[in-house]
């Protein structure tokens, strides 16, 4: 907890989470606990929204009131919590967000990073290019000048390239500027993730990642309310609020529909597509054995390990990839102009 100017990060949410767990299993009050932490905290921003838990806390006698109040956590943790004050078992949910709260966070950095990394390759191949185009471009022309003749066909045309992008490398900027805005706009806003979404299911092997992504994170969401005691239909309500995935929502939807009719649960997933071939058999054992909670988390842990693969897969294949493409790009350019210099020279 490092701010106050905006909800807290996953992984700050874990810690906090993580923190109250030990002090209540400790036999210690929240009360008691947060002023501990207020006493052993250096960091001026924790430090105020602790006081604020605190004051939270004096005022309403509620945990889940205190952290409502600070506008710091998510709605999903506020309603756990709730659950969990309202079960007396708040020590074992607030364990369970922790690692909750920990699993979106590698989620989340598996992801970022497998969209880091070939972005900033590409971008190293465009600045290449760029510099062969504007700088190197022009002194094998003023070569050819040199010699009493002029480039032709691709070399001209690739030196008319690296010409225009010198006299509109303003335009071009602007042009990049709203490139980059424009994939801001669609990571961080609704609309932009859902059309980002929508092409990204196009392709087989992104849908497969959205899909798998989804998955784990509703068995994960589960596994903590199921292990709340709440009914499979109050569960199946508070994890639909974590999903920002349209089409598995309507997965969700259906699987609702079908509980509320009377059909078990690990049946419901598998007819739904929530769950399919070892996962849906693992969630019908887990239903038999009145273990689902312990099944779901073994589920999401499954899950976070075929994404991290699927993932290190995409990035062992992207990284080769790119290399060949920008080899193959670079030695066309230098190609162009060697070959045509070469017979010039042979002539002399």
């Amino acid at each position: 907890m490092a701010n106050t100017n905006k909800a807290f990060s996953n992984a700050e949410v874990s810690a906090f989470c993580d923190q109250i767990a030990v002090i209540l299993q400790s036999g210690i009050s929240t009360m008691e606990g947060i002023t501990i932490m207020l006493e052993d905290t250096e960091d001026a921003g924790e430090r105020v929204v602790l006081e604020k838990i605190l004051e939270g806390i004096r005022e309403t006698g509620s945990f889940t009131r205190a952290l409502e109040s600070t506008d710091m956590f998510p709605k999903y943790m506020i309603s756990m919590v709730e659950i969990g004050e309202e079960t007396g078992k708040l020590d074992d949910v607030m364990a369970s967000l922790a690692t909750h709260y920990e699993r979106e966070d590698e989620l989340n950095k598996s992801i970022r990073n497998t969209i880091t990394y070939p972005l900033i390759m590409a971008g190293m191949m465009v600045v290449v290019i760029i510099v062969l185009l504007v700088k190197v471009m022009p002194i094998f022309n003023q070569v050819f000048i040199q010699l009493g003749t002029e480039m032709t066909g691709f070399s001209k045309a690739l030196m008319s390239i690296g010409s225009a992008i010198s006299n509109y490398s303003l335009a071009l900027i602007i042009l990049l500027v709203l490139i980059i805005v424009c994939a801001l706009l669609a990571v961080k806003t609704e609309g932009g993730r859902k059309t980002a979404r929508n092409i990204g299911y196009r392709f087989k092997g992104i849908k497969r990642l959205y899909e798998n992504t989804a998955a784990c994170r509703f068995a994960g969401a589960m596994a903590l309310t199921l292990s709340s005691g709440l009914h499979p239909e109050r569960s199946m309500e508070l994890v639909e609020a974590l999903n920002d995935d349209p089409r598995f929502e309507e997965k969700l939807d259906a699987c609702k529909d079908r509980i509320a009719e009377g059909m078990d649960m690990a049946q419901a997933l598998h007819e739904t597509g929530i769950f399919s071939g070892v996962y849906s058999r693992m969630a019908s054992v887990g239903q038999k054995t009145g273990s689902m909670d312990k099944t779901m988390n073994r589920i999401a842990d499954l899950y976070q390990d075929e994404i991290d693969n699927r993932m290190n897969n995409i990035l062992a294949v992207l990284e080769p990839t790119l290399v060949v493409a920008l080899s193959i790009i670079v030695g066309i350019i230098l190609l162009s102009v060697m070959f045509p210099l070469m017979g010039i020279m042979s002539t002399l």
